[in-house]
C-alpha cells in the first residue's frame, strides 16, 4: 500500500470523526430546542387555561391589559423558539449529509486500497505461478534430456 493512500485514508477518517462530532452536537442542540419549544407551548397553554377561568369572573382593565401584553410576549417567545427549532433541524440535516459524505469518502478510499491490494496480490500470485511453471518446465525438460534417456 502506498503511504499516500494510507495518509489519505487517515485524513478522511479524521474528517469523518469531526463530522460525526458536529452531527452529535447538532442533534443535541435540536433536542434541546424541541424540548424548550414543548415547555413554552405547554406553559402558554396552561396560561391561557388559567386566564380563561379568570375571565369567567370580573377582571380589572389594567389586569386585562397586563394579561394581553404577557400573552403577546409569550406567543412571540413560542414563535421565536419555533424558528430556533427550524434552524436547529436544518443544521442537523446538513450535518447528517456532511457525515454521510465523509463516510462515503472513507469507504471509497478503503475500496480503492482493497482493489490495489487485491491487484498486487493477484500480480504476485501470477508471478509465482509463472516461476513455478517455469521450474516445472525446466525440470521436465531436464528429465527428458538426461544422458541415457534418449540413448546417449
Amino acid at each position: 500500500m502506498t503511504q499516500a493512500l494510507v495518509a489519505l485514508l487517515e485524513h478522511a477518517e479524521r474528517q469523518r470523526d469531526q463530522a460525526l462530532a458536529l452531527q452529535r452536537r447538532a442533534d443535541n442542540a435540536l433536542s434541546v430546542a424541541v424540548q424548550q419549544q414543548t415547555q413554552l407551548t405547554a406553559y402558554r397553554h396552561d396560561h391561557q387555561m388559567r386566564w380563561a377561568a379568570a375571565f369567567s369572573q370580573s377582571v380589572a382593565v389594567p389586569l386585562l391589559h397586563c394579561h394581553h401584553a404577557f400573552s403577546g410576549r409569550l406567543h412571540d417567545a413560542v414563535d421565536l423558539q419555533t424558528g430556533q427549532v427550524d434552524r436547529a433541524r436544518q443544521t442537523a440535516v446538513k450535518r447528517q449529509c456532511d457525515t454521510l459524505e465523509a463516510e462515503r469518502r472513507v469507504a471509497a478510499i478503503s475500496k480503492l486500497m482493497k482493489r490495489r491490494a487485491d491487484a498486487t496480490n493477484q500480480h504476485q500470485h501470477r508471478q509465482e505461478q509463472r516461476q513455478s511453471d517455469e521450474r516445472s518446465a525446466r525440470a521436465a525438460w531436464a528429465r527428458t534430456n538426461e544422458p541415457g534417456r534418449n540413448g546417449w
